[in-house]
C-alpha cells in the first residue's frame, strides 16, 4: 500500500463537517480499528476542504489521539501529516476504487485552545 503525501496550498483551509465517528475493522461493527504502531482507536471525520476557487468533503481517519476538544461542526482545523492511499478492489465482480486519506491529528485553526497551544 503506497502512502502520498498530500500536499496543500497556502489558500487551503478546512472546516469540520461531523462528528467524529468510530472506525470498524469488520462489517458488524463489534471491533474497533486500532493504529497499528500505537493501538490508539480510530475516527472518521468529515472535512469541508476549500482551496481557491473549489471546495470538496473529504472523509479523513485520525487516530482518537489527535482529536482535540472543542471539535464540532462549523470549526476550523488543519489536519496535520495528511496521507492519500488509492485503493481499488473487486467485489461481486465490480471494481470500486478510491482514496483514503489519514491524518496523523487534527489541530483547531484561531481559537483559543490553538493559541493556548502555542504559548
Amino acid at each position: 500500500m503506497r502512502r502520498i503525501r498530500v500536499g496543500l496550498l497556502p489558500s487551503a483551509s478546512f472546516m469540520v463537517g461531523n462528528l467524529p465517528v468510530p472506525k470498524y475493522a469488520d462489517a458488524e461493527k463489534t471491533q474497533f480499528a486500532v493504529d497499528r504502531e500505537t493501538g490508539a482507536k480510530l475516527f472518521v471525520v468529515t472535512l469541508f476542504f476549500m482551496e481557491d476557487d473549489r471546495a470538496e468533503a473529504m472523509k479523513i481517519t485520525v487516530p482518537e489521539t489527535g482529536l482535540p476538544n472543542g471539535l464540532k461542526p462549523g470549526v476550523p482545523v488543519m489536519p496535520v501529516e495528511l496521507f492519500a492511499t488509492p485503493w481499488a478492489r473487486i467485489f461481486n465482480g465490480s471494481l470500486s476504487d478510491g482514496i483514503a486519506y489519514r491524518a496523523e491529528r487534527l489541530d483547531l485553526v484561531g481559537g483559543p485552545a490553538s493559541a493556548a497551544e502555542a504559548a
